[in-house]
């Protein structure tokens, strides 16, 4: 066993924590909970969370003065339980629980909770106490979760070592969830419950001393039980083991859906850079989770709708969609959620309308979105199917659909009489059969967003239909999944091969430092001389022709615009040379290098391309309108470097001002691709800067046409410490 203030080595931590160890920790056969007395809520919570899930192992209470806690014998301590244990959970107070860490090693027993509070969550003096309690299950080879944590539940084990309230029934479906928030989860299983979802495993990581999220999201990976990840994150504390298993998830086609909360909009430590006040903590996060093609939500209805439509549905193979319902108003909003979803709704093939047309009241038009309208309710049914289903049996033969949103299917608060129950349920037998036997996917949805009754769960449940939650969320979770399909196959996020720069000063660079710098990549620069007197100046203009731009030269000042020392748009050599003894002067007491003259760059796009570094993900690229309108418009979009050029195109094709660089009111088109290589190519220059990186602009990044050149350049560094 290793002192008690070592940290366990990384090999030995990863073998407690692989995914066939985890799969053994969350289906523990036998449970001892230590601390349980007939007065602890805790306790009372876990037990009624095994008998909600339907565990039928050992639950041996363990208490050192107790004989019997809840009418069942209870072991003074874990070494004399006398049987096999598989998981202890400990909800001693925190100065007992290292003991009974020593007790469960001495009793054999692989795995633990521990639900006392009071180490890293506390700050210092806890996080010492919560190092040596994870060197302590670590040298006796216990996987720990926790501490600060609830516990955990396996629906298909049927074990709920889980100590807060679990809604009954516990469904067990395909929904796996990782909680950085232990409360959250009976909030979570509320809605689950609500609208027939079911979980296959869902854990609180509490302080993630041991387990952490990203080894909860590798054992779902392999999981075969789970077919989509649900996470609610507060923090992300090691991005490359999280980025790492997220794209292992992507590569084995189980989608990660995300709720992450803290949305702070304090940005990153780098005051003297445009691109530090524009990239905040929570833009970063945005950024960093879109590469790595997990889907960021932001409510726990979005999280469990958009998992439901993943893992209870076949994924469309592309965004053309039909619509069946029995309401106009229903096509309405149909229509305006799909629009912002990026959905289609095409025109229905001819022969599909012909025959959707034959089951329509005379009034109504066969149309995407589709309303058969009430006109049926008010007239006998004469067969099993309804108009709404009928319309649904033609349009998944449609050859321009790639899936169909059905809304016809509306079950009632309770069982209604035999008849109309019959009725109801060969419905739903046949529907179940044709969604089989479809070409194409059929998604069911709810018109609001109203709790199913327990007849209605029993009628789903009985077919395997799933009923998504109201059109509002239902399209928006569609839109969701079909943006992760979209994005399989091409997450981020990998370590940087980039060379390190030659040059490695620290503070503001000098111009001719920043321009070698970016040369050295490739990123091309508007030409530009450096000169010490208004004669030089002069002859300098007169060289690159006019009209000229003229700004001082110096590594003491970022920011020169604010300080008035750039001057534009010089037509004449008298201009040149009044502008040069102004920018001196605003320079005034800072040193300078000199004064750069350059050649005014008229027409085309300004851009920014930044780079600062964000405490959690390091480096980070921003893109968006340059010049001025940087903080004004705020049209950014930002990547966690390092990026090609293909992701810089994509980036491009986020911005609000796309249309500027596409040929707008007769403006000469950019070419695209090679803006995104020049782009791509910044990111590369400021990554060979490794740990020294402060911040790298291009503000502005000149395009017209073909024309690509960086107008103005700043890098700051650091000095390095040993």
């Amino acid at each position: 066993m290793p002192a008690a203030n070592t940290a366990p080595a990384g090999a030995e931590l990863a073998a407690l924590v692989t995914p066939a160890r985890l799969a053994e920790f969350f289906a523990p056969g036998s449970i001892a909970v230590v601390g349980a007395s007939d007065t602890s809520g805790w306790a009372r919570f876990l037990l009624a969370s095994a008998t909600t899930a339907g565990f039928s192992g050992p639950l041996i209470p363990v208490h050192r003065r107790h004989k019997t806690v809840f009418g069942r014998p209870a072991a003074a301590s874990l070494r004399e339980v006398g049987e096999q244990v598989d998981l202890a959970f400990i909800m001693v107070p925190l100065e007992a629980v290292e003991e009974v860490l020593e007790d469960a090693a001495a009793a054999g027993i692989r795995g633990a909770v521990v639900l006392a509070s009071g180490y890293r969550e506390v700050g210092e003096d806890g996080t010492a106490l919560q190092d040596r309690l994870l060197a302590k299950a670590a040298g006796h080879g216990i996987t720990l979760l926790g501490p600060n944590c609830l516990g955990f539940l396996n629906a298909h084990a049927r074990t709920a070592p889980f100590a807060l309230t679990i809604p009954p029934p516990l469904v067990a479906g395909p929904v796996g969830v990782a909680l950085q928030s232990g409360a959250l989860a009976s909030v979570l299983l509320s809605f689950a419950r609500a609208h027939a979802i079911g979980v296959s495993t869902l854990t609180s990581l509490g302080n993630e001393a041991m387990i952490a999220t990203a080894d909860v999201v590798d054992y779902l990976v392999e999981d075969d039980h789970t077919k989509v990840i649900c996470l609610f994150l507060e923090a992300i504390s090691d991005p490359f083991a999280f980025a790492a298993a997220a794209r292992r998830a992507d590569q084995a086609g189980k989608p990660i859906v995300a709720l992450k909360a803290g949305a702070s909009q304090a940005g990153i430590a780098a005051a003297l850079a445009h691109t530090g006040s524009i990239a905040g903590d929570d833009a970063v996060v945005d950024a960093a989770l879109r590469q790595l093609n997990v889907i960021r939500v932001g409510s726990i209805e979005e999280l469990l709708t958009t998992s439901a439509v993943l893992g209870y549905t076949r994924w469309p193979r592309g965004r053309r969609m039909g619509a069946v319902t029995t309401s106009g108003g229903a096509c309405d909003l149909i229509a305006d959620r799909a629009s912002g979803e990026g959905i289609e709704i095409p025109a229905f093939a001819e022969q599909t309308a012909i025959g959707i047309a034959e089951h329509l009241p005379p009034f109504a038009e066969a149309r995407n979105p589709l309303d058969v309208t009430g006109y049926f309710l008010a007239n006998q049914r004469t067969s099993l199917l309804t108009p709404a289903d009928s319309a649904l049996d033609l349009a998944v033969d449609d050859p321009g659909l790639d899936f169909v949103l059905f809304s016809g299917l509306n079950l009632p608060d309770a069982r209604p009489p035999d008849a109309m129950a019959s009725a109801l349920e060969a419905r739903a037998a046949w529907l179940a059969e044709r969604i089989a036997s479809a070409p194409i996917p059929v998604i069911p949805i709810a018109s609001t967003c109203v709790n199913l009754s327990d007849y209605g769960r029993e009628v789903l449940a009985a077919h395997g239909l799933h009923l998504l939650g109201g059109i509002d969320l239902g399209v928006r979770a569609i839109g969701n999944a079909l943006r992760w399909l979209d994005g399989r196959g091409r997450t981020g996020l990998a370590l940087s091969s980039v060379p390190a720069s030659p040059v490695q000063a620290a503070g503001t660079w000098g111009e001719d430092d920043s321009r070698a710098l970016l040369a050295a990549f490739g990123v091309p620069l508007v030409p530009s001389v450096r000169v010490n007197a208004v004669e030089a100046a002069i002859c300098a203009a007169s060289r690159f022709g006019f009209p000229v731009a003229v700004k001082i030269s110096s590594s003491a000042i970022a920011h020169k615009s604010d300080l008035g020392a750039v001057a534009l748009g010089l037509d004449d050599a008298a201009g040149v040379a009044a502008a040069y003894e102004k920018v001196v002067r605003a320079a005034g007491e800072h040193p300078i290098d000199g004064v750069a003259v350059a050649p005014m760059r008229t027409g085309g796009v300004e851009l920014l391309a930044g780079v600062t570094v964000d405490a959690t993900f390091g480096p980070v690229l921003a893109v968006g309108l340059g010049g001025v309108w940087v903080e004004v418009l705020r049209d950014v979009s930002l990547r966690v470097l390092p990026v090609d050029r293909a992701e810089v195109l994509r980036m491009l094709g986020e911005l609000r001002g796309l249309q500027l660089l596409t040929g707008a009111r007769g403006s000469a088109a950019a070419d695209l691709d090679a803006l995104a290589g020049v782009i791509a190519a910044v990111g590369d220059a400021a990554l060979s800067l490794r740990d020294s990186l402060v911040s790298l602009e291009v503000n502005p990044l000149w395009v017209k046409g073909r024309q690509i050149e960086a107008l103005d350049v700043l890098v700051i560094t650091k000095e390095l410490t040993s």
